[in-house]
């Protein structure tokens, strides 16, 4: 007999903590390699009671579907709001899937208790535990809209968190959204949220990298079109909602409906939290959701404002129209992946050979470059020849700016000017995790470099670059859509930066702060 038929449920115990007993029974059976290749991190009671309290059915009978409900916190908890909320609920269809054979025998106990447990509501409720993949199951129905579907009213998921190769068979099922390699969670909001009926709840708790980022740009342009989003709750702390597994991950509560046709758009309330010990004090503000997402816009970035800081911040940048390509800017990724160039990187001059300098992530910080900086296992230095010219690019004024950061870096945003004459070189090597900043027929002027990169290191643009950008990735794709103010407030701003005669972050943010009145503005907000 199973050991898990041994762990029984004590007098009165809620059917979500019974089920959290035997997640953490199971946790100490299996190795953390397994979870996390699983993507197996069960959600803490608390935190699930949270997500299943925003459901609103009123239904008398209402089907659930949880596409992942490992040993099933999230549906007990669901089933126990609803029980709270809904006096005329009678009768429960739950769907679930759950490929872990180790597992299912969990889900099983949990789910039988919750099923005699309501009896005493006189409430029905009959369950299905599918042991097979819930989007290999699921996937034909994106293309097969019709009567044979089985839609549901409410789903309620903790998503497995990994990424797939495109050759996999789920992201070949849902190739309509799938670009580059996609990660497990985008591909359950989008299945569930074809599977829920006109109206259908939606509730998931997921990583926040989806609302920005070229690789979720076709997931975005398809879920928007389906779903409404009622309410989104973010965390502020990365490791607070999964602590006890370790977890370190920007996560948000995703609350939707489904779209009738021809509905119009409401407003959407955005939560925030530093994690699940301070959920009763959280904050809530309403936007119209046309504040938080352009959905005329190819990229629908989704942001996230959690202050009134980046409101002010946001609706700053609402009034600007200008962008890179607005003002013939391109920005550009640096062409040498080191590992493929590797025979033409040197770490010192070599008599015989034409070298020139080769600038890495850790030769940029903020409005200063350090080269060369001699950093163990990274040559400075390139060869010029036939074979590295496409490599190359001319030696010109840039802005070099960091295409990743550290997750504990203070700014996402590290950007510096790189002046023409710093080297004596027609060419320069640039490394992949740097973007580069240029005009392509022409050069960007001292006063354009020094305003641009002051902008991008300022806090004004790291706290908007955060209200959409949920990861340590500077996309290129993201700047280039950027709004910038007028070209000549750019110059401005260079030319007062030039008069301070110092790069400082402080200095920094006291001009660009100047310019555009931010600290009245903020005082305005909190009177």
């Amino acid at each position: 007999m199973d050991q898990s038929v041994n762990i029984l449920p004590v007098e009165n115990e809620l059917p979500s903590l019974y089920a959290d007993r035997l997640g953490i029974f199971y946790s100490t059976q299996v190795t953390l390699e397994h979870k996390k290749k699983s993507g197996q991190f069960f959600t803490p009671p608390k935190l699930a009671a949270f997500i299943a309290s925003h459901c609103t059915s009123t239904k008398t009978s209402v089907k659930i579907l949880d596409p992942g409900c490992g040993v099933g916190i999230l549906t007990c908890s669901l089933v126990e709001a609803l029980i709270k909320n809904n006096p005329h609920l009678t009768y429960i269809e739950l769907v679930a899937y759950e490929t872990d054979p180790a597992l299912i025998v969990f889900a099983r106990a949990s789910l039988t208790y919750l099923q005699n447990w309501v009896r005493q509501w006189n409430i029905r409720i009959d369950f299905l535990i599918h042991e097979n993949d819930f989007i290999l199951s699921n996937s034909g129905t994106l293309e097969n809209q019709n009567k044979t579907i089985e839609f549901c009213d409410v789903v309620i998921s903790n998503p497995p968190y990994f990424k797939l190769q495109k050759s996999d068979g789920r992201a070949r099922g849902t190739n309509s959204i799938v670009h580059g390699q996609p990660n497990m969670y985008s591909l359950f909001l989008f299945v569930a949220a074809n599977l829920l009926e006109h109206d259908g709840e939606l509730l998931f708790i997921t990583p926040r990298s989806f609302t920005s980022g070229y690789y979720f740009r076709q997931f975005r342009q398809k879920f928007f079109s389906l779903v409404e989003l009622i309410t989104i709750h973010v965390f502020n702390s990365r490791i607070n909602a999964f602590k006890r597994d370790g977890v370190l991950q920007e996560t948000v509560i995703v609350v939707a409906k489904k779209k009738r046709a021809n509905d119009t758009p409401r407003s959407m309330t955005i939560s925030f939290s530093e994690g699940i010990h301070d959920l009763e004090r959280r904050r809530c503000e309403k936007f119209k959701i046309e504040e938080l997402l352009d959905i005329h816009s190819p990229q629908k970035i989704l942001h996230l404002p959690t202050s009134d800081y980046d409101s002010i911040v946001m609706r700053v940048f609402s009034l600007w129209k200008g962008n890179l390509n607005e003002y013939n800017i391109q920005i550009s990724t640096g062409p040498v992946v080191a590992f493929r160039a590797k025979k033409f990187i040197y770490h010192q001059p070599t008599p015989g050979i034409a070298l020139t300098p080769l600038f890495w992530l850790h030769n940029i910080s903020k409005m200063k470059i350090d080269w060369p900086r001699n950093k163990t296992g990274k040559g400075e230095f390139i060869q010029i020849c036939e074979q590295s010219l496409p490599l190359l690019i001319p030696n010109k004024n840039y802005i070099f700016l960091r295409r990743f950061s550290s997750k504990d870096d203070y700014s996402r945003l590290i950007a510096t000017p790189y002046f023409s004459e710093t080297v004596d070189a027609d060419l320069l090597g640039v490394e992949n995790h740097l973007n580069y900043i240029y005009r392509p027929n022409g050069h960007l002027t001292r006063n354009e470099l020094l305003g641009l990169s002051a902008l991008f290191n300022s806090v004004l643009f790291d706290t908007y670059f955060r209200t959409f950008n949920g990861n340590v990735n500077v996309s290129s794709t993201e700047l280039r859509e950027m709004p910038l103010p007028p070209l000549e407030t750019i110059q401005q701003i260079g030319d007062a930066i030039i008069l301070q005669n110092e790069f400082t972050q402080p200095i920094v943010d006291e001009v660009v702060s100047q310019f555009f009145e931010l600290e009245k503005k903020l005082s305005v907000a909190y009177e």
